[in-house]
């Protein structure tokens, strides 16, 4: 008997992990780039650039970046454009002119504008000065960024402070934001040599998928050139993110991004406009304002500083993908050896169980690469961490406590055998463990459906993990009938939370977000797993 279920259990194992590796491998096969829309010694015309690292950001004190770190930068960038767009002066940005300079690049300088007229003043100031310092460098000055999207300034204040520099530099002059307000407040246009654009598909109203991303950039930029036909339109902000959530149909990844820029940078090769990619290298600290996607819309990757694509080059999403099925095949074991151990090997185990156990590590195995892999990729502080850690953690133990418990014939504890009163609890290790996982995996699922119903804009979708570990244990629910289930009480508030949360989130993100998708899959998984039934004797 013990060498029959061993190797049935190896059977079972190996179709696993076969199914694994298939499908990290089908995750991970490189996409085919479009025609390279850079040709040999060419460089893009300009990019959007900032220096900050690590935890730098432009929040507080008014401390200056170290100027090498801009040589290190702009000694990099300078192989791939010939012109870098800055957005202010603060925290050392004054010092890239300088830098510009010696390494042959233009600039088109930024000045920043807010409702703080204090600070306006000097960036103002500050930017003139550079403008005049810098003629053979400085190519235009840009007055302000998004100051009318973000309701700081009014179109007439805004207007008169662009005539303002205008009669002190002898650069061309312009403003910057987003095309509806453009179209929302033409006599701007008036005050300007020339109209900045901004036009990012991701964060429309209505967001744009990759497939529409190119003709979308086009029909705006026509409709702008339409508006102001004595105005060149230069499109100053074009680009796409490699993570983070979903918005609708737009997904970020490495290869949506290279396909995007591909895209918009050979139609505008083609009909000869100008555009500003944003941006040179990722910004982690926008990651506090826009979540995951905001610090990763970099062409450089911000800590190696390395480029995330080449121009016509097939770009895979999941480069590590051997490794992330390597993982996914070891816990896939871990499920099978918890399920020997557990009594498989000694005691008889029913077809319904095996087959419970198999969709568990295959659940489990497929999702554990891609949990993983998106623990440092979403966690910036320190509540992060702690919550992406804890989503990694779970995904790992239900599997493999999930599999042990069902070879035993151990239930899974309520919530009040776990965390209730010393004389209630339940004994056991194992069952300990299993109820403790099953509380955290609850708490963490319902912490992260709340958030995508009452804030979702900036939220990632932790769908890898949630399946992972919702999985196990809706097989612990359901392989042994004669094993008591949960009785009602905070896991029917629970399981209503989750339910509902998820179609909530299902209708809001609409069905061609499928991340969305498989996390409101993954709360119902739960959902169901936490659903009190028939109370039944314990299996002896």
């Amino acid at each position: 008997m013990k060498r029959r279920a061993m190797g049935l259990a190896a059977a079972l194992f190996a179709t696993v992990a076969g199914g694994i590796v298939a499908s990290w491998a089908w995750l991970g096969m490189a996409v085919e780039m479009p025609q390279a829309p850079v040709g040999p010694g060419e460089k893009l015309q300009c990019i959007s650039y900032a220096p900050f690292r690590g935890e730098q950001n432009p929040f507080g004190p008014d401390v200056p970046i170290d100027v090498r770190q801009i040589e290190e930068d702009l000694a990099q960038l300078k192989q791939v454009t010939s012109c870098i767009r800055t957005y202010s002066i603060d925290h050392g940005l004054d010092q890239i002119p300088e830098v510009a300079r010696r390494h042959g690049l233009k600039v088109m300088q930024g000045l920043w504008l807010s409702s703080l007229p204090d600070l306006s003043r000097k960036q103002i100031e500050g930017a003139v000065a550079l403008a005049k310092r810098y003629p053979d460098v400085i190519v235009a000055v840009i007055v302000g960024n998004e100051v009318l999207l973000r309701g700081e300034m009014s179109a007439p204040q805004l207007t008169r402070t662009i005539r303002e520099v205008k009669e002190q530099v002898a650069v061309p002059v312009t403003y910057a934001d987003v095309w509806e307000f453009w179209l929302r407040y033409r006599d701007v246009a008036a005050a300007v040599d020339f109209v900045t654009v901004h036009i990012l598909p991701y964060w429309e109203d209505v967001p744009i998928p990759v497939a529409n991303a190119a003709r979308h950039v086009d029909d705006i930029r026509r409709q702008v050139a339409a508006a102001f036909p004595d105005k060149e339109v230069l499109i100053g902000e074009f680009g796409w993110p490699s993570a983070g959530r979903m918005r609708e149909g737009a997904r970020p990844s490495p290869a949506d991004q290279a396909r995007v820029l591909h895209e918009v940078l050979s139609l505008a090769k083609q009909q000869s406009y100008r555009v500003n990619v944003i941006e040179a290298y990722d910004q982690p600290w926008k990651r506090q304002l826009e979540g995951t996607v905001g610090g990763h819309w970099g062409l450089f990757d911000g800590s190696r500083r390395v480029l995330k694509f080449e121009w016509g080059v097939a770009v895979s999403n999941h480069p590590a993908w051997r490794w992330q099925a390597a993982g996914g095949v070891a816990l896939a074991a871990v499920v099978f050896v918890g399920a020997l151990v557990g009594g498989g090997a000694w005691r008889p185990l029913a077809s319904r169980v095996w087959l419970g156990i198999t969709l568990s590590a295959a659940a489990s195995g497929t999702m554990i690469g891609w949990t993983i892999a998106s623990i440092p990729l979403e966690s910036l502080t320190i509540g992060d961490w702690v919550r992406s850690l804890a989503w990694g953690a779970v995904a790992i133990a239900a599997p493999a406590l999930c599999a042990m418990a069902v070879a035993a014939g151990v239930e899974v504890p309520s919530f009040a055998r776990v965390v209730g009163r010393s004389t209630d609890r339940v004994e056991g290790r194992l069952a300990i463990l299993l109820g403790l996982v099953l509380v955290a995996l609850t708490l963490i699922a319902v912490q992260a459906a709340l958030g995508l119903v009452f804030d979702p804009r900036y939220r990632d979708f932790p769908f890898p993990a949630l399946i992972a570990a919702s999985v196990p244990f809706l097989v612990c629910k359901t392989s042994w009938p004669r094993l008591r289930s949960l009785q009602p009480g905070a896991e029917t508030v629970a399981a209503a939370t989750l339910a509902l949360s998820a179609v909530y989130i299902v209708l809001n993100e609409t069905l061609a977000n499928w991340q969305a998708l498989w996390f409101a899959a993954g709360l119902l998984v739960l959902a169901v797993s936490l659903l009190p039934g028939q109370g039944a004797p314990d299996s002896k």
